[in-house]
């Protein structure tokens, strides 16, 4: 046998070995998979300033929970001011202690009047979010979401559908974008700042084609509607009239006003069906479930035992896995 053969021989020998060993590939449905602990990382803010034992636990327990889904990041909506920052980092550890990127959607209480904080302008808004951001950095990691105002809509001077102060909503969110940009790279932290979540309504009011591209061609929707047909519907809609790519911000069911009671058994039904609908929709690059405990929508009870929804949503936020064997012919 001469050398040439036996090299031939041996080289096909070898790609055989390595393509048998071929076995799986992972992906996930979306790059940004998101669970909101609104009801507890900010509705209890005060509370756990007060009790961190409970802080600690809650925190740990909850994001563990959300972790085992294969969601990418947690929805933390802790406020930003000074007086809660350790709650805020109480959540952000945990979240770390368990893989997981951060969705920063909490705000400055005064934008909202919340926990009695006195209202704040946009010009005060816009300054606070840049402060915060350059005074902690190391709340922060690369491929992390940051919000500086979400539903913006709901405080400050007012709805913008209501005030007729179209133009000057739109300038306050393009210039809070583009002040965060400029924050987070003066920290060396890549971040995502495109994640101006607002209600479907004020979507379609505000988000123009010029809009959407000045505030990084992403759309954040908070969208409650009645059929998973109407959701996957308006997420191209929504890309329609944008130009842009589309995340559900907030997605749940059942919100009682829309779709009446549920039990587990309808819960994960809906949520099924909507999840297989807008897993095939090429508009849509992620979502965030709203919420994990408290309100008709969570996941998990009270008493954090999981629902029939959540093997509905780990279905769909664990990684696809295609497993085969090469196999060469002799």
């Amino acid at each position: 046998m001469t050398k040439p053969i036996i090299q031939l021989l041996l080289l096909c020998l070898a790609f055989s070995v390595v393509a048998t060993k071929v076995s799986a590939v992972s992906a996930p449905w979306w790059q940004f998979q998101a669970v909101d602990t609104m009801k507890y990382s900010r509705d209890l803010s005060g509370l756990f300033l007060a009790d961190r034992v409970a802080l600690k636990e809650t925190s740990e327990t909850q994001v563990a929970a959300i972790a085992d889904l294969g969601a990418t990041h947690v929805a933390i909506a802790t406020p930003y001011d000074e007086e809660f920052l350790p709650v805020l980092k109480e959540w952000v550890a945990a979240a770390r202690r368990h893989g997981l990127k951060v969705w920063f959607r909490g705000n400055w209480s005064g934008w909202e009047e919340w926990f009695d904080h006195s209202p704040i302008t946009r010009a005060e808004h816009l300054a606070k979010t840049v402060e915060f951001i350059q005074k902690n950095p190391d709340l922060f990691e690369n491929g992390d979401f940051f919000s500086a105002c979400p539903e913006c809509e709901n405080g400050g001077p007012g709805d913008p559908r209501q005030t007729g102060d179209i133009a000057g909503h739109r300038e306050f969110l393009i210039d809070e974008h583009d002040a965060m940009l400029v924050a987070f790279r003066s920290i060396n932290k890549n971040v995502q700042v495109s994640m101006n979540s607002m209600n479907g309504d004020v979507a379609r009011a505000i988000m123009d084609k010029q809009t959407t591209q000045a505030l990084g061609g992403v759309v954040v929707i908070d969208h409650y509607v009645r059929t998973p047909e109407q959701l996957n519907k308006d997420v191209t809609d929504f890309a329609e009239q944008t130009g842009g790519r589309v995340i559900l911000g907030e997605f749940g069911v059942p919100i009682p006003d829309i779709h009446g009671a549920m039990d587990q058994d309808q819960q994960a039904e809906w949520l099924s069906r909507s999840l297989t609908l807008i897993a095939e929709n090429p508009n849509l690059d992620g979502l965030s479930y709203w919420t994990n405990q408290g309100g008709s929508t969570a996941l998990w009870t009270e008493g954090g035992e999981p629902k029939k929804a959540v093997g509905v949503v780990k279905n769909f936020f664990s990684p696809r896995t295609i497993n085969g064997i090469v196999v060469t012919e002799s």
